[in-house]
Parts: C-alpha cells; structure tokens; sequence
C-alpha cells in the first residue's frame, strides 16, 4: 500500500508518501503560509533534492491538491495518479479519553475529535480541516486517525489526576493526557526490537527530546507516566515552554506586568524555557551550545537546566516502576546533541547506565550508548512518528 501521512497545522502542512510494503519513504514535503500572502512548498522526493515553489494557497484544501500536483508531477513525483495513493493517516493531537488507539475515520469520529476542541485550541480544529480537505479532494479513500494522547491513556488514576477537587474532572475533564505518543510508542517499541528482547518484559523511559520535550515510563509495554500534562506546557524545560511551575507564578507576573491568565500562559509557551533562561538568546540548543563554549553564562544555565530538569524526571520514573532496563534518547535534541546527552548523564549514573563518551559522541544513528554489561542499557533510537502512523493505517484500513 501507498499511505500519505498529513501532518496539519494552522497554516502549514506536513506531508510523507510512504510504501507500507518496503517502509520507504517515497516523498515528503511541507505546505508553509497557507492562506497567508506568500506561500509555499517544499518538496523532497527519494533520492532527490529540495525544491521551493512559491505557490497561492487560500486553504488547506488547496494545499492538499498542490501536495497531490507533487506527487503526480512528471518531473517531481514518484506516482501516476491520485489512484496510487491506498490510505490517508492524519496526526491528530488531542483525543481526550474518547480515543484509547488509532481510528479508522468517520463523521462520528470527526464529531468525537471536535468535541476535544477545548483540550487542544490550537492543534485540533487545523487536524480536522486537513481531514476535511482530503476528503474533499480524495473522496471514498480510506483514512485513520492516530492520536498523540493514545498511548498515554493507559496511565492510572493516581498518575494523571491533578491535585484538585475532583469535579474540575468530572465537569471538564482536567486531567494529566501526555502528548507525543506515537514517539514513545516507537521509540520504546524499537529499543525492545533492537535489543531483541519483547517490550512487555522490560522496563523503558523514553526521553523525547527537541524543542518540545517530554519524558515517559513505559513499563511492560504500557505508558504508566509521562511529562506532559492537560496541555504539552507542563514538564520538562523546553525550547519556549516553561515546563513545571508553581501555579502561584501566574497570578505574581499578571499582577506585576499587567497581564492577564492568557498573556501569563502565552509567556510560559512562547518566551520560556531555555529562550528565557538564556536572556532571549536562542531556543536553538545548537547555538546555545555554542554560545555556552564562548563563556556566555546565561546559555550554560539554560543547557543545565534543561538537562537537570531530564535528569530528574528520569529518577522519578525509575522509581515510579520501581526500576528501570533501558532508556532511550530520541527527537532532534536527543538524537543528535551529544553536548546535551553528557550533561544528563551526569545526573543518571547511580541508575547503572555507564555511558561510553565515545560512544556518546554519535549522531543521528541507533546506537548503544552503554558499556556492555552495564545494568541500564543506555541508547539512541531516532524516532519516526510518520512511519508509526503509516503502520497504524495500514492496521486500520487492511482489515
């Protein structure tokens, strides 16, 4: 089976066509400045180049006919026709608790997924009108939805419920979700696979680590914890996101700068975490690095409280499954700053990790991370949330 997977947010549009049957990915690219002045794609097909066009686009729907123009272009695309494509797998954010898995779509699950609209403002109404667009353009084509909050609806009670009276959840549902499931699942899935070993048998954190980040305890195959909570603000320090805070902070700054509870949230999501620490710098961790090297104090900060925050979240976890086998690093941060990864593993070595610095020094690739015969098995697993989707759709419509 051909499957594109839509990845839809307000003004942009993510896009992967992938072969289930060899997992290769056949082309991708991303629609940018949708319904804005000046917009564009970027298309990438196997073995070939990047290519920018400026190109009109008014609304999501005439972004997914210029992402099919690409696909079955003479010159750029890798199919004849629209026919080639089997199935649709779009990357919804927020599921609530309606959604335990991936679904096969319907206007009952359209109606489900817009019910969750309070959970998720920004994120899911964009899902929904990539859903509507390509139903619009690829009527009668089979589609799946697969949730980021999925995963992490196997946690108990006592993990995401807030400390609060408990009619804020049974009125509004205020609870902890987790986002970034279809990374965790993968990447835990994966580190099992290459370690040759079944993941209902070990114990797994998940370090999914970029400009957002979150940390999740997979024990024995199911998601019983994870850093992020009702939004993706809550948890680790991030690139722009604050991560964890006393809730008293947001009535302190309101006062003191004159905002409101919105203006307090929008600071904690888009001018926090390593941004903030380091004075406005940068949330690019390459350039804080190298800031950091050049005797810029601020930067160091923001990188060691980044790790630090990791650092700790991987002890609690380890203690929430009262151990840990293996934990995996993953995400741009993760799979790729070896600067970042030493700094962590300062802090987890009495775990039994024995990270090999030279090994450490690796990017990008699966690698293990420990020493042979260390008690944690330590490693890098590159994440591929497309190809998670890809797979559930094929699951879903090749029934």
């Amino acid at each position: 089976m051909k499957v594109l997977v839509i990845n839809c947010g307000s003004s942009s549009l993510k896009y992967q066509l992938i072969d289930s049957t060899t997992e290769d990915v056949l082309a991708k690219g991303l629609c940018e400045r949708i319904g804005i002045d000046n917009s564009s794609v970027t298309h990438q097909k196997a073995g070939g180049g990047k290519k920018k066009t400026l190109l009109p686009m008014a609304d999501h729907t005439d972004a997914v006919k210029v992402v099919i123009d690409k696909l079955t272009d003479p010159q750029e695309g890798v199919i004849a026709s629209l026919q080639e494509i089997d199935a649709v797998g779009h990357r919804i954010v927020h599921g609530g608790e309606k959604f335990k898995g991936s679904v096969v779509i319907d206007d009952e699950v359209i109606e489900t997924i817009t019910a969750c609209n309070d959970l998720a403002p920004l994120h899911n109404p964009a899902n929904l009108i990539g859903i509507r667009a390509c139903q619009k353009v690829m009527p009668g084509v089979p589609m799946a939805a697969v949730f980021d909050t999925a995963f992490h609806q196997t946690m108990p009670k006592k993990a995401y419920l807030y400390g609060l009276p408990l009619s804020y959840y049974e009125k509004y549902k205020v609870r902890r979700y987790g986002f970034h499931g279809t990374s965790h699942d993968f990447v835990s899935g994966r580190a099992a696979q290459i370690l040759g070993k079944d993941r209902k048998d070990l114990r797994i954190i998940v370090c999914h680590l970029g400009n957002g980040a979150s940390v999740s305890a997979v024990q024995y195959g199911e998601s019983v914890d994870t850093s992020m909570g009702l939004t993706p603000l809550e948890g680790l320090v991030m690139g722009t996101r604050s991560g964890d805070l006393d809730p008293a902070i947001v009535g302190f700054i309101a006062e003191k700068e004159g905002l409101d509870a919105a203006g307090v949230v929008d600071v904690c999501n888009k001018k926090s975490g390593v941004l903030g620490l380091s004075g406005g710098l940068s949330s690019d961790f390459r350039d804080l690095a190298e800031a950091a090297e050049g005797g810029n104090e601020a930067a160091k900060t923001a990188l060691e409280a980044y790790a630090y925050r990791v650092g700790k979240y991987i002890g609690a976890y380890a203690a929430a499954m009262n151990g840990v086998d293996v934990i995996a690093f993953t995400a741009g941060v993760g799979e790729n700053n070896a600067e970042v990864r030493q700094l962590i593993g300062q802090y987890i070595g009495f775990l039994g990790t024995n990270i090999n610095p030279e090994q450490n020094k690796i990017r990008g690739e699966e690698v293990i991370l420990s020493d042979e015969g260390a008690k944690v098995v330590t490693m890098v697993v590159p994440t591929n949330e497309e190809l998670a989707i890809a797979r559930e759709t094929v699951r879903l419509v090749a029934k």
